[in-house]
């Protein structure tokens, strides 16, 4: 079994409850409550990331209440447009007795909180989809294209693909995909005959498409979703790519658009996703609390402060350590079971689904626990 590190080494570590520290009535004097910090951009400037940080917060409120722990302390912060704004915001809960961040939503954000809360040997679980802040004492809880990435490869390995392509857009996601996509091959051993990117518009594809046709693979991966997407398949049909002979594979992305499955050109294709459904019961549950169905990465804030709760029961200032938060077992969540990763990405239980004219449908179910699984 792999030894977990135990963290950044801190310097002035927040190791024990002092007065000063935010308290509120009810909570009884020799008794040390949980406070989690919550950074968010409340006033952000654009005004649909202020609504999905209203929404976030309704998660995490959600997820306390579902806990049952009246001891827990939601302290908030204002991430702003993010830089300063989120170190102030990272400072002002700190000094409060913050024992954990939960936020902020943006790379920038993440990397002017992290060495802050590093300092105090307090953790911080962002959404940042910037895989290059995750790490020493900063975990990013978000949906990034690894666990896809890796588990739609896997699978295609396993029944009998060894030539890998891959399609993938000049954009930060693309670059993440294309390093998912070479540890993945190399880790079932085969070959990659071709990589291509491309401008992200769809006049841009007709050239990558004509390439990956030709190079021989018999497995494609295109990490590309929507009107793109549905530019790119029909392309290599026509360039000469039979269904018959060559599989195409693809990511998350393929999952927010019902309109795919009437394209012809992806019939019989794979892509990993959550199972299908997995957060019905959460979005019935934020629907009749708030009148309104969540936006998507609501389900994340509800996961962090699950996580919080359930690892509340420690040690006052010794409960959320490294350790404790990449248990190898895993934590169940909104989306199926997740687990941080070695570099402190998210690790998610995915399942496989193929296109049909009727809709995807589950090939290979989401893995419902970590245990026996050693990659």
């Amino acid at each position: 079994m792999a030894v977990v590190p135990q963290g950044p080494v801190a310097a002035n570590p927040l190791d024990r409850d002092q007065p000063s520290y935010l308290r509120l009535p009810g909570i009884a004097p020799d008794a040390v409550p949980v406070r989690v910090g919550v950074i968010l951009p409340f006033s952000s400037s654009n005004p649909g990331t202020r609504a999905l940080a209203g929404a976030m917060m309704k998660a995490a409120e959600l997820a306390m209440f579902d806990s049952g722990n009246r001891n827990v302390i939601l302290m908030t912060a204002d991430e702003g447009n993010g830089g300063p704004a989120a170190a102030n915001a990272a400072q002002q809960l700190l000094a409060q007795g913050a024992e954990v961040i939960v936020g902020p939503l943006f790379g920038p954000s993440v990397s002017a909180v992290a060495p802050i809360a590093r300092d105090r040997a307090v953790p911080v679980l962002a959404f940042s989809t910037e895989r290059s802040v995750a790490g020493n004492g900063a975990y990013l809880l978000s949906f990034l294209p690894q666990s896809e990435v890796r588990r739609v490869v896997r699978y295609a390995a396993a029944n009998g693909h060894r030539q890998f392509a891959l399609l993938a857009p000049q954009t930060a996601y693309g670059d993440v995909a294309q390093d998912a996509f070479r540890a993945a091959v190399a880790s079932v051993e085969g070959n990659i005959v071709d990589v291509e990117r491309f401008a992200p518009n769809a006049g841009a594809v007709a050239a990558p498409s004509a390439a990956v046709a030709k190079s021989g693979a018999d497995a494609v991966l295109i990490a590309q979703g929507g009107v793109m997407l549905r530019a790119i398949a029909p392309t290599l049909s026509l360039d000469g790519m039979s269904r018959d002979k060559v599989k195409l594979l693809g990511t998350g992305l393929w999952d927010d658009d019902p309109a795919l499955a009437r394209e012809a050109a992806l019939e019989g294709s794979w892509y990993a996703a959550p199972a299908p459904n997995a957060d019905a019961q959460f979005i019935a549950k934020y629907r009749g609390t708030f009148g309104v169905a969540p936006p998507q990465l609501a389900s994340l804030a509800y996961d962090a402060l699950s996580l919080v709760a359930l690892l509340a029961q420690g040690q006052p200032y010794h409960r959320f350590t490294q350790a404790a938060l990449m248990d190898p077992n895993g934590f169940a969540g909104v989306n199926g079971i997740f687990r941080f990763d070695a570099d402190s990405t998210t690790e998610r239980g995915l399942a496989i689904l193929e296109m049909t004219p009727s809709g995807p449908v589950v090939v290979s179910p989401a893995p419902t626990t970590f245990i026996g699984k050693n990659s």
